[in-house]
């Protein structure tokens, strides 16, 4: 088996996870008991939103944090509360200009399928049909983030609370 010599910047991969993990998360039912007979009667709805931030941590290494927050009302009622922050340790390698996309579309991207999956046992787990989200659009809530900022700037607002945040009706599953 011949080796051949690897050339460290022709293999170098534009993002590599280094590590995922909840870095917090909450789940509350504060209209238990009651509210699980009212779930045999009435619809449940769902409102979510979501979040995404990165930060540095050192040259080309970054923590990409998704925000998800779900409230279920039945009737009026909450029925439960559910928080996560589930977070991602990136190297990208990436030219200046691609790295923002890359942070806040492509790395969520990858992280979503995981988070999903916890809201969908946290919730099943807490006595309620299981959440189950749909695919979510974070190109986007990219855009929807850049336009934002773009109308600050225009009108000289200063806009720091121009998250992805992005709030969605999910029918549960």
């Amino acid at each position: 088996m011949a080796t051949e010599p690897q050339n460290d910047a022709a293999q170098e991969q534009p993002i590599v996870i280094n590590a995922q993990y909840i870095k917090d998360l909450s789940f509350e039912a504060p209209g238990a008991p009651g509210v699980f007979a009212k779930m045999q009667e009435e619809e449940p709805n769902i409102n979510v939103n979501v979040n995404v931030g990165a930060n540095p941590i050192q040259d080309n290494t970054f923590e990409v944090v998704l925000e998800l927050h779900a409230e279920c009302k039945i009737g009026g009622e909450a029925a439960f509360l559910l928080e996560l922050e589930y977070a991602g340790v990136f190297t990208v390698n990436v030219p200046q200009e691609h790295m923002q996309p890359v942070l806040l579309i492509e790395c969520p991207r990858l992280m979503f399928p995981f988070a999903r999956n916890i809201l969908a046992d946290v919730s099943r787990d807490g006595g309620f049909p299981p959440l189950m989200l749909a695919p979510l659009d974070f190109a986007g809530m990219f855009q929807a983030r850049m336009q934002e900022a773009e109308a600050a700037m225009a009108t000289g607002g200063d806009n720091d609370d121009a998250g992805a945040d992005s709030p969605s009706e999910e029918p549960e599953a």
